[in-house]
C-alpha cells in the first residue's frame, strides 16, 4: 500500500517536472517558437541566456529521464505481470526508450549548442555560418527526428498501452485521457514530416501542446487514482 501511495506521488511530480522547465524555457527563451526561427536569431537569443538558460534545459533532460524508472514502474507491477503480461512489458519498454529519446535530444542544448552560440557571438562571418548551419542541422536530427518524432511516438506508445491497462482495471475515465492524450500525441508529429516535405506544420503543433497537455493530466489522473487506491 505504501509503495503503491509512493508510486501514485511520483506519477503526480513527473507531470510537474516536465512543466516547470518548460514553463522557464517559454518565458526565457520562447520555446518552443524560437524553434521555428532563424537559426542566427535562436543562436543569439541562447547565448544571451547565459548560464540559467542551460541550467533550465539540464533540467529538462533530466525530467525526461525521470521518465524511465517511472514508467516501468508504473508498467510492471505484479498484478500486471500475471493478467497481461504483453502489455505490461511493452508500456515499459515504450516508456523507458521514450524517456531516454527525448533526453538525448534534449541534452544537446547542455553540451554542443552552448559552443555554437559563442562561436556565433564571435561575430566572425564565417564562424557564424557555420555554427547557423550546425545549428540547423542538430535541430533537425537531434529535435524534430529524435525528440519530437520519434520520442513522441514511443511516449504515446507507452501512453497507449497503460491506459488500455487502466480500462481492463476497471480505470474506465483515466484510461480515457490516456487514449486520447495516444491520439493527440501521434498525430503531433506529423509536424517534422511536414516541414521536411516543405509544408504548414502549424496544426501538427498544436496537436503536439494539446497531446503533452493530455499526458500531464493523465499522469496526475494516474497519480490520484494510485494514491486512492484501497
Amino acid at each position: 500500500m505504501r509503495s503503491t501511495k509512493l508510486l501514485g506521488g511520483a506519477a503526480i511530480l513527473l507531470a510537474i517536472a516536465f512543466n516547470v522547465p518548460f514553463s522557464i524555457l517559454a518565458s526565457i527563451y520562447d520555446y518552443p517558437d524560437i524553434l521555428r526561427r532563424s537559426a542566427g536569431e535562436a543562436l543569439d537569443k541562447f547565448a544571451a541566456g547565459g548560464p540559467a538558460l542551460i541550467l533550465t534545459w539540464y533540467g529538462f533532460a533530466l525530467a525526461a529521464m525521470a521518465l524511465v524508472p517511472t514508467t516501468i514502474a508504473l508498467s510492471v507491477t505484479r498484478e500486471r505481470i500475471a493478467s497481461r503480461p504483453a502489455l505490461a512489458i511493452g508500456a515499459a519498454v515504450a516508456g523507458a526508450l521514450a524517456g531516454l529519446t527525448q533526453a538525448i535530444g534534449l541534452l544537446r542544448w547542455v553540451f554542443v549548442i552552448p559552443g555554437l552560440a559563442r562561436a556565433h557571438a564571435s561575430g566572425a562571418p564565417e564562424a557564424q555560418a557555420a555554427a547557423e548551419r550546425a545549428f540547423e542541422l542538430l535541430n533537425a536530427y537531434g529535435g524534430v527526428a529524435m525528440g519530437e518524432h520519434l520520442g513522441q511516438l514511443l511516449t504515446a506508445l507507452f501512453v497507449g498501452q497503460l491506459a488500455a491497462l487502466q480500462f481492463g482495471e476497471r480505470a474506465r475515465i483515466t484510461a480515457g485521457i490516456g487514449f486520447a492524450t495516444a491520439l493527440t500525441l501521434v498525430a503531433g508529429t506529423g509536424e517534422g514530416l511536414a516541414l521536411s516535405l516543405g509544408a504548414d506544420g502549424s496544426g501538427f503543433a498544436m496537436a503536439t501542446i494539446a497531446g503533452f497537455m493530455g499526458l500531464t493530466l493523465w499522469l496526475i489522473a494516474t497519480g490520484i487514482a494510485l494514491i486512492r487506491q484501497r
